[in-house]
């Protein structure tokens, strides 16, 4: 079965990114002049993806917006000729088939994923989440999609992370499927470990893609640390009997940005401007000229 569906968890307060995301949702804060979120909706219709589910919360309406029809400003964009611009609205709301169900809860990344079952049914999906951006020239979707194809499991996007960011990201444990491939079987999973406990160097990036069955086990799983509701724990128990898989996206030659503090978002947006051919040598001669003056 082809997958058609991404599910996108943006009922989160974004509170490492305040004062900015506390009216704006920290997934509509621009890289250049585009928001965050509507580079991971490209990255899922770019891989094959029709439908949009937003995992949302009563704070998130504009996120909902972003993605509609706005009238009054076509109209107005019409009128004045700038048929470019109103050419990338009309392409945003187009590009996909957008729905939304609210998270009352903030109950964890599981429990954010368990809100979207009714909306997805019964057939594998991707789970995005809007800190984790992927260089468009290096997408790692496309082949996510061609190993749950082909080993019928789940499959996570993995990274190797420095000593001292292990207890910050789900660990995992795995074992090769064949000499030298950037696919591996995932045996084991741990939430947020201590370097002490943790299995490898490897940590699940913000892509997944889930077979429906994550469902049943989500509702079955107890709310961990915090009363939340842990994804990784629901996908350890895929691991444990066998059928979840994951692709070495550093191997791949894949580039990774995290856009969920301050820092890491003025360097994607650097890094982003950088790409643009109408920006690129402007920005460059700023930063000669600023990093002289420095």
């Amino acid at each position: 079965m082809s997958i058609r569906k991404a599910v996108l968890p943006v009922a989160g307060l974004g509170t490492r990114v305040l004062p900015a995301s506390k009216v704006v949702p920290k997934e509509l804060l621009p890289l250049v002049d585009k928001p965050t979120l509507q580079y991971i909706v490209e990255e899922a219709v770019a891989a094959g993806i029709d439908e949009i589910i937003f995992v949302t919360s009563a704070s998130k309406r504009s996120i909902e917006d972003h993605f509609d029809i706005f009238k009054e400003l076509e109209q107005a964009l019409e009128r004045k000729g700038k048929r470019k611009e109103l050419e990338e609205l009309r392409r945003i709301r187009t590009m996909a088939t957008y729905a939304s169900v609210r998270q009352p809860e903030a109950l964890g990344l599981g429990h954010a994923v368990l809100c979207a079952k009714k909306l997805v049914g019964d057939e594998p999906f991707v789970v995005m989440l809007g800190d984790d951006l992927v260089d468009p020239a290096t997408p790692c979707l496309p082949r996510m999609i061609e190993i749950h194809e082909q080993y019928g499991g789940s499959v996570l996007s993995l990274f190797s992370v420095p000593e001292h960011e292990i207890s910050r990201f789900g660990i995992v444990a795995v074992e090769e499927t064949e000499p030298g491939s950037t696919t591996v079987k995932v045996n084991h999973m741990v939430e947020k470990p201590a370097v002490e406990e943790a299995p490898s160097d490897l940590a699940v990036a913000g892509r997944y893609v889930l077979t429906p069955d994550i469902f049943e086990i989500l509702e079955r799983t107890p709310a961990g640390a915090g009363g939340e509701i842990q994804l990784t724990d629901a996908i350890e128990v895929q691991a444990q009997e066998g059928r979840c898989y994951g692709l070495k996206f550093g191997g791949f030659g894949g580039i990774r940005y995290d856009t969920g503090t301050p820092l890491g978002l003025l360097t994607t947006s650097i890094a982003y401007a950088l790409k643009r051919s109408d920006i690129a040598p402007a920005l460059r001669e700023y930063m000669r000229q600023a990093l002289t003056e420095g």
